[in-house]
């Protein structure tokens, strides 16, 4: 998978397509998603043309890397799933089953949301 420019989180960034913003620096927008998966899910995302974990953590500069993160636990507690739990995650590649060329992580919080993985054969 290759960045594609006009990605739909591509296109947030630049404005043609809006979002229900949270969280906005100079290297991070955070924004809600339009299909939840749970009472709380926020998408977070660098504003650097980034495809992947991967390619976020090889090319992104120390100022990025530490925005993305310290962004991730100030929505959880500003969202007020900190207490209770929460959970965050980036899917990678195929088999990740990442499906927009932007690294982004998802944040999901506001109730129990059980095991990580299901157990399967394979």
């Amino acid at each position: 998978m290759a960045y594609d420019p006009d990605n739909i989180f591509a296109k947030i960034l630049r404005g043609e397509i809006p979002c229900n913003k949270v969280h906005e620096d100079e290297h991070v927008l955070a924004f809600h998603d339009i299909n939840p998966l749970a009472p709380v899910h926020v998408l977070v995302i660098p504003k650097g043309a980034y495809e992947s974990m991967n390619d976020f953590t090889a090319k992104a500069s120390d100022a990025e890397i530490a925005a993305m993160f310290r962004a991730v636990g100030a929505l959880a507690r500003d969202l007020g799933i900190a207490a209770e739990g929460y959970r965050f995650l980036s899917n990678c590649g195929g088999h990740g089953h990442q499906e927009v060329p932007h690294f982004h992580v998802h944040l999901f919080g506001g109730r129990p949301l059980g095991r990580m993985l299901s157990r399967s054969a394979g």
